[in-house]
Order: structure tokens, then C-alpha cells, then sequence
């Protein structure tokens, strides 16, 4: 692969994700958040330039809300690199616990954060990821590009499958976000490009009850600890909360051409949970 996406890039998962799409040998990653800058994920990128010298990671400051910033990366990634092949939305937001402390600028937030970046790379992502290459770009890791072909990875959540895993405005974008997806295989017919979901059950990102936002409005998923390690091996198949890298390495799977021929799947990476008991984080 060539020139590929991630979504968000201040995440541990968008970290991770960033990471294996190295280890797949990605000529160039932009890594997107509406923060980032320059000087922002060094220790990664530093890592990243030992291990995998031939890939270039670029952090970018991107507003997944934003149709007009999407068209923007995508033709600067064309301009700077000539294709692009890869494109990896990890952006999340948890919205409050409560359905009575939810709002409807909440809701909205959730919506956005969930479903408008699938959309808005389902609609446009396409076009670029059509166009071809061939030995006219001599950076590291270019190879000619010869046929049509794309992957769009969705990381959403089980609570795109079913209820119960936080409030109702993650389960409610969550489905949103896998109605992209279900949508984009009849939309990306004949394109050659395909759309996959990612779905975590408990991911372990650092996160304890007492550094919670208990609001929603910074996280992405619901602190692995609102179990407690009996209540996880009670209720999850491999009896733990997943890591980051676990879901990194599905992504890496779809985005790449060991997936050629799955389109609109969803990968639950929950450790058996959602099979043993849908109900896997009790509020």
C-alpha cells in the first residue's frame, strides 16, 4: 500500500493502527486529528522512522465533521504522492452514560464524531483511490499502481450491533457508522474498492473510573475497568479487555490485500464477549 488515512491519531487505537499500516509497508500515513501539528505524536513518529524507515508519517490537522477538509487531504495526498489507497476512520466519541444527561448537541456530537467520516470518505475517497500510477513517483516504498483498488476501515464498536455497552448515543452512532458501511458495498460497486467495519468490545487504552470522563466527550471507548478482572473473566470468552494492537492488526488485515475479497464486514474483536453475553459493560 501506498498513501493511506487514519482517524484519530491522538487515540491509542489510531496509534496502534498507525503502527501496523508501517509494519504492512506504508509508503506514506497521515495521521489525523483536529489537533495534531507538527510537533505532535513525536515519540511515535521517531519510533516509527527507526523501525520502518521507508514510511513516511505525516500528521495532519483534520475536522472529520468537515466534507471541504476531507476533499482537502485527499488532494493533497494525490499532489504529495500521486494515489491513495488506504483510508482508516478510528474516530469515536462515547457521549454521556445517561440517556437523561444526553443532549440533543450531544447526540449530534456522537453522529459526527461516529458516522460523517466513513460518509464523507465513502463519497469521495473512491475517486482518488481509482487513479493510477506508474513509475513516474520514486519515493520509498513506491510501487507502480496498475488497477483499481481501495479499502475504507471503519473501527466502530459491538455497540454498532446491539445495546447495552453505554448510553444510547453510542449504540445509536455506532449503528450509524455501520450503515456506511452496509451502504458503501452497493455505492463502491464495480469500483474496486472495498469498506469493512472493525468492531472492539473492551479495549484496555489506559484508562481508570477516576480518570474517566463520565461526560463522554473526550473518549472513545468505555473504560476497560467498569469491570472488574472477575466480572471480565465471567463475561469475556478469552476472559480480558483487548489492547489496542489487537485491533490494530485487524484493520492492518483489511486495509491490505489479504482481504481482497471481503467487503461490508464487520469484525467483532471483543474476545468472545458479544457470543457469551451481549450485555458486556454494565452501567
Amino acid at each position: 500500500m501506498d498513501t493511506t488515512e487514519d482517524f484519530s491519531a491522538s487515540q491509542p487505537v489510531g496509534q496502534a493502527i498507525i503502527e501496523e499500516l508501517a509494519a504492512h509497508g506504508a509508503a506514506s500515513i497521515y495521521a489525523c486529528d483536529k489537533t495534531a501539528s507538527p510537533t505532535s505524536y513525536t515519540s511515535l513518529v521517531a519510533r516509527l522512522s527507526q523501525t520502518y524507515p521507508n514510511t513516511k508519517v505525516i500528521t495532519y490537522p483534520f475536522d472529520v465533521t468537515s466534507e471541504d477538509a476531507t476533499l482537502a487531504l485527499i488532494d493533497e495526498s494525490l499532489a504529495a504522492f500521486g494515489r491513495l489507497d488506504v483510508w482508516v476512520c478510528s474516530s469515536g466519541l462515547l457521549g454521556p452514560a445517561s440517556i437523561h444527561d444526553t443532549t440533543p448537541d450531544d447526540l449530534s456530537r456522537c453522529f459526527e464524531a461516529h458516522s460523517l467520516a466513513p460518509f464523507f470518505a465513502l463519497k469521495h475517497a473512491p475517486a482518488a483511490m481509482g487513479k493510477l500510477t506508474e513509475g513516474e513517483w520514486t519515493y520509498p516504498n513506491a510501487t507502480p499502481k496498475r488497477q483499481k483498488y481501495g479499502s475504507v476501515v471503519v473501527v466502530s464498536s459491538v455497540a454498532g450491533g446491539y445495546g447495552g455497552c453505554w448510553g444510547p448515543a453510542y449504540t445509536m452512532a455506532a449503528h450509524a457508522a455501520m450503515g456506511v458501511v452496509r451502504a458503501g458495498v452497493k455505492v463502491l460497486k464495480g469500483s474496486g474498492v472495498r469498506i469493512n467495519a472493525v468492531s472492539p468490545g473492551q479495549v484496555d487504552v489506559g484508562v481508570d473510573l477516576e480518570g474517566a470522563d463520565m461526560r463522554g466527550l473526550t473518549a472513545q471507548f468505555p473504560p476497560a475497568s467498569l469491570q472488574t478482572k472477575e466480572a471480565q473473566e465471567k463475561t469475556i470468552g478469552l476472559e480480558r479487555s483487548g489492547r489496542p494492537q489487537e485491533v490494530a492488526r485487524v484493520a492492518g488485515f483489511l486495509a491490505s490485500g489479504f482481504s481482497s475479497y471481503v467487503t461490508g464486514a464487520n469484525i467483532v474483536v471483543d474476545g468472545g464477549a458479544s457470543v457469551m453475553n451481549p450485555l458486556i459493560t454494565p452501567i
